[in-house]
């Protein structure tokens, strides 16, 4: 059997997942609809897979992934998004997942991932190939927030939806004196110089919606 975690916040997704996947007879399924539900869950039972969504509740599928490098370095995790695949793909790569998949792609897309990745392979779609390519060429630019590390990018996430540094704090579990550091580190390697800034970049970028 392949044990595969779910961890979407709106269970209507984990449900069109599970009939995506049914047919196959080797799939066992658990389900998380929040960052501390999937980490709680992965912390009392092994999985093989998970499907992870970035756009979770608080702390957000960037900070999962964070933590499974030393929680579970085994578990291999394709994340599965409504963002795009060029805007996400290289940093969740990364930071350690071994598949992106916009939800936006054939059904079919989600079982040859989840068979690539289970066969020690990265599952990547051309459309996201094409982009790592373009990454590696010489002199090629790169988006700004592709210079952030993965907190200051989820910092960074919190601030362009609008929350404020005391909110940050207390969804990450970090003194307000952190976040106001992670925010000035962030403002300085993009260039940026306010929450504004920070707001209309993230909209152009197609990073918030």
């Amino acid at each position: 059997m392949i044990k595969i975690l779910i961890a979407d916040d709106h269970a209507v997704v984990r449900e069109g997942v599970k009939r995506i996947l049914t047919d196959q007879p080797r799939y066992q399924f658990g389900e998380a609809a929040t960052a501390e539900e999937t980490l709680s869950t992965i912390r009392n039972s092994d999985w093989d897979i998970l499907i992870l969504d970035l756009s979770l509740p608080a702390r957000g599928g960037l900070a999962v992934l964070e933590e499974l490098g030393s929680l579970a370095p085994k578990l291999r995790t394709i994340v599965y998004s409504m963002h795009p695949e060029d805007q996400f793909g290289l940093r969740v790569l990364r930071a350690g997942a071994v598949g992106y998949l916009a939800k936006e792609r054939a059904p079919e897309e989600l079982i040859q991932a989840i068979e690539k990745v289970t066969a020690g392979g990265v599952f990547v779609s051309s459309t996201l190939a094409e982009s790592l390519a373009a990454h590696l060429k010489p002199g090629a630019d790169e988006p700004r927030h592709c210079r952030l590390s993965s907190r200051e990018y989820t910092v960074f996430e919190q601030i362009a939806k609008g929350q404020s540094v005391s909110q940050i704090a207390e969804t990450l579990c970090l003194s307000v004196k952190t976040v106001s550091t992670y925010r000035a580190r962030i403002l300085e390697k993009m260039g940026l110089t306010s929450n504004a800034d920070l707001m209309r970049y993230a909209l152009n970028q197609r990073l918030i919606t």
